[in-house]
């Protein structure tokens, strides 16, 4: 383990620790959280930085057309973080911009406490512009980002020395937080009274910094112009660089990132493969996500934990002895989660029904996760539905509020929902979030994923559903690739084609034909085979894809090195 003396700064745009901290958007900022809730279990020297947004995300509602609205997000962040002393600052502009922090702190389960530090630059000393820097996460253009990415790696940097902490490691969780390596540089090149970025400059910095990459496509990687950039921090011999910033005239996040950190890793195995594709040359590793174990379990399962694998909450390997549970106690925990995703389903003005086959999707709504794909042939799923008794799906999401597309996708499964109306019942929740997560993801009987391949970086919702014992259907991708025993953990969506119109109609047959031939049929007619694929579910993939096993991949690759 690291020097208990030393210190890990994991800097992330978003992390998302607790329901009414509304600091996160989806996946990144959920995984964020979930890793500073096993470094506290674990005991690890970590601090969290990252921002505080004023105005959240968004709140999402839906009107009677399937329109998506937005809203800023009421919370008052003085109720559940707490102020620090320090104060720091940052060029904007050539203005000085102050930067406070807050403090959450999150406790382990042995004891051990991780404080999380949300930057903040809303005081009043600032002037109005700067003050609405950190005001919304992912609003705004270029130089918005750029502004909200400089307060989180220059600002941040700064935070952590005036809090005191001796940080030996940095670990930027994506590209958004680049920034902390100019500022290490600048430290650098201040303590040796020069403006040269030499090699000992650049390996002074690398010796420092971990790097982890979430997006598999390029277009995911942000890319400013460097006159931009200048005009926004300032003149810094860095931006002089094109071989460490990644091109001329141009400033590619991710590449700069590379260049500076001594460790660089992908999030699934896959994913490893297609960052290294994409960034020919770089030693890129793969660390594959994991989710906190004692976050997403719901209350009937953990009952369920305590009595056959009593120290689950510690070592969660443990789950492997969920083998062991009787399928009455199993079958009644699971009746649990569903009474409870019916009780929430109810709050939001729609009605499930107790004895329907309950499918799950739940995920940002864009083009290439193909929420519809279960909806392109409604016939089938009327005929699933008379031969196999009542089907439902439990649908939620946000769209971007500048992705016309992903609303366009929102629209369309409230047209299907319309369409199945008589034969199929189609909940569609709004503003889904980390505690409408846990409970939807829990109370379903299968969990659905459809992405493109292999433009699924990893996902971790079908890992939240394994620890519930909710088995997944899904594309060969991210995680998947990884947990899927065929009938045992779950079922595959298979097939290929040579355009993406062509493998949606492949994969759109496997879908049905997988619910038709495999899935329906056991869970209909043969309890106890269900029962057994449950079982699986948590003790193969629920004991493995956690947090803490994740943090240990990074400790022994990463941190150590």
């Amino acid at each position: 383990m690291p020097n208990p003396d030393h210190t890990i700064a994991y800097f992330s745009l978003e992390i998302g620790i607790d329901p009414r901290i509304p600091t996160y958007s989806g996946g990144l900022g959920v995984l964020a959280g979930d890793t500073i809730h096993a470094a506290a279990d674990l005991g690890l020297p970590m601090i969290g930085i990252t921002l505080l947004y004023r105005k959240g995300y968004f709140t999402q509602s839906l009107d009677e057309a399937g329109r998506q609205h937005e809203a800023p997000t009421a919370w008052v962040p003085e109720e559940l973080v707490e102020e620090m002393p320090p104060r720091t600052y940052v060029p904007i502009e050539g203005r000085t911009v102050h930067v406070r922090a807050f403090r959450r702190l999150v406790t382990g389960v042995g004891g051990h406490v991780v404080p999380v530090y949300f930057l903040d630059t809303d005081i009043e000393r600032n002037d109005p512009r700067d003050r609405e820097i950190t005001h919304s996460l992912y609003a705004g253009d270029h130089p918005h980002r750029i502004k909200q990415e400089a307060v989180l790696g220059i600002a941040g940097r700064r935070m952590v020395r005036a809090l005191g902490y001796d940080a030996t490691c940095f670990h930027m969780n994506e590209g958004h937080g680049c920034f902390l390596t100019v500022e290490l540089l600048s430290e650098h090149l201040s303590r040796h009274r020069t403006f040269s970025i030499g090699p000992d400059a650049i390996d002074w910095v690398r010796r420092q910094c971990v790097f982890t990459t979430h997006t598999p496509v390029e277009a995911g990687h942000d890319r400013f112009d460097v006159r931009a950039v200048k005009g926004i921090i300032g003149e810094h011999p860095v931006f002089d660089r094109p071989d460490l910033i990644g091109g001329t005239g141009v400033l590619n996040t991710t590449r700069l990132a590379l260049n500076l950190s001594r460790y660089a890793n992908g999030v699934a195995r896959k994913h490893g493969e297609v960052s290294r594709a994409m960034f020919p040359g770089y030693a890129i590793d793969s660390v594959t996500n994991g989710v906190h174990h004692l976050t997403w379990t719901c209350p009937a399962m953990r009952g369920l934990f305590d009595r056959f694998a009593p120290d689950w909450r510690s070592n969660p390997s443990d789950l492997r002895k969920a083998l062991g549970i009787p399928s009455a106690d199993l079958r009644t925990a699971r009746e649990a989660a569903r009474s409870a995703l019916i009780d929430a389903a109810g709050e939001r003005g729609a009605r499930l029904e107790a004895g329907a086959f309950t499918i799950g999707f739940a995920r940002r709504a864009t083009a290439y996760k193909r929420p519809e794909l279960l909806f392109c042939d409604p016939e089938r799923l009327r005929t699933l539905a008379r031969r196999f008794g009542p089907i439902q799906i439990v649908f939620a999401g946000k769209a971007h509020p500048h992705d016309g597309r992903g609303k366009e996708i929102l629209r369309s499964v409230h047209d299907a929902a319309e369409a199945l109306r008589e034969h199929v019942r189609v909940a569609i929740l709004p503003n889904y979030d980390i505690a409408l997560a846990g409970t939807l993801i829990a109370g379903c009987d299968l969990w659905l994923n459809t992405p493109i391949p292999p433009m699924e970086a990893s996902g971790t919702s079908g890992m939240k559903a394994a620890l519930n014992g909710v088995p997944s259907l899904s594309t060969p991708d991210g995680w998947w690739l990884e947990g899927c025993v065929e009938g045992v953990t779950g079922w595959g969506i298979e097939g290929e084609a040579s355009s993406d119109a062509a493998l949606a109609r492949v994969h759109a047959q496997s879908l049905y034909d997988k619910l038709e031939r495999s899935i329906l049929p056991m869970f209909r007619e043969d309890v106890e085979g269900w029962a057994g694929v449950m079982r699986s579910a948590i003790a193969i993939n629920g004991s493995y894809f956690t947090t803490q096993r994740m943090l240990r991949d990074y400790v022994l690759r990463a941190y150590l090195n």
